[in-house]
């Protein structure tokens, strides 16, 4: 990892738990910088699109935006050659919100209130995944996270428990040529976003919709479709291998067909041992 300090925003809406979480980290990550803090869940992404912080801690429970749909608007923006996505540690007072999708996942959290030990354990986690970042091509032991998403739907569904299940898109909905064609989600192999259309490939036709990709997110079944890049979701059951280009991107291949997906640093985890 460089030298530079790692940046953090912290967002909750009771006073008194920013303090005692500021203070604690102070104490086990000193070198840590919080550059900014929110009262809610709005305010949080705003703070990360202005400040682009390596970390995030995000209360579950916050007035405007919750932490998770806070993460899940965080999740869609783009990174860039000197920035990537956060990572994000949820700050919980609820003890079945400590799931193990945390202990798998791409994120972690802290129980209110935050205990020396505990956090201790967190950061050393974070650290060692924001160094797996600056060297996404080394070879780890540790298996692959699960995706950010998968984590996401999984949360909201835990904070909602009567909401029924979600129902996933079954059809899609396309314009191919002149004719608008019902496509079964499941024969799609990849949706590819530019400024105007989604693209929708199945192994027989090119298809073009007006849904974005970061509603699409919300409405295929997150097992099912992986997002790999802010543009593009890929048919996990299409993809046929990864490999590298000249420059070290990682890209997908995808059954039957010759073309290949760049994946984005942001989702290279999702690739790890591959």
């Amino acid at each position: 990892m460089s030298n530079t300090p790692i940046r953090a925003v912290l967002a909750d809406d009771e006073r008194l738990m920013r303090e005692q979480l500021r203070a604690r980290l102070t104490e086990v990550w000193p070198e840590l910088d919080i550059v900014a803090e929110g009262k809610n869940g709005l305010e949080a992404v705003e703070l990360v699109k202005e400040h682009k912080p390596d970390l995030v801690f995000l209360d579950i429970r916050m007035p405007g935006l919750t932490g998770v749909e806070a993460a899940k608007q965080i999740a869609q923006l783009p990174d860039d050659d000197d920035w990537l996505v956060p990572e994000i540690v949820f700050i919980t007072a609820y003890d079945q919100y400590a799931v193990e999708a945390f202990e798998q996942g791409v994120a972690d959290y802290v129980l209110k209130p935050a205990e020396r030990d505990r956090l201790q354990l967190t950061v050393a986690r974070i650290k060692k995944r924001l160094a797996q970042r600056d060297a996404p091509s080394a070879d780890f032991s540790d298996s692959a996270p699960a995706p950010l998403q998968q984590l996401l739907h999984k949360l909201s569904s835990q904070m909602n428990p009567a909401a029924a299940k979600p129902q996933y898109l079954q059809w899609i909905q396309a314009t191919v040529g002149q004719a608008i064609q019902m496509i079964p989600v499941e024969d799609v192999l990849f949706f590819i976003s530019d400024e105007k259309y989604t693209r929708v490939q199945t192994a027989k036709i090119e298809a073009l919709i007006r849904k974005p990709i970061k509603e699409l997110v919300d409405e295929l079944d997150p097992q099912l479709f992986w997002q790999i890049h802010r543009s593009t979701l890929v048919n996990a059951r299409a993809i046929d291998g990864i490999t590298r280009d000249f420059r070290g991107r990682q890209l997908v291949g995808v059954k039957g067909l010759t073309e290949k997906l760049e994946v984005s640093r942001s989702y290279t985890h999702l690739f790890k041992g591959m």
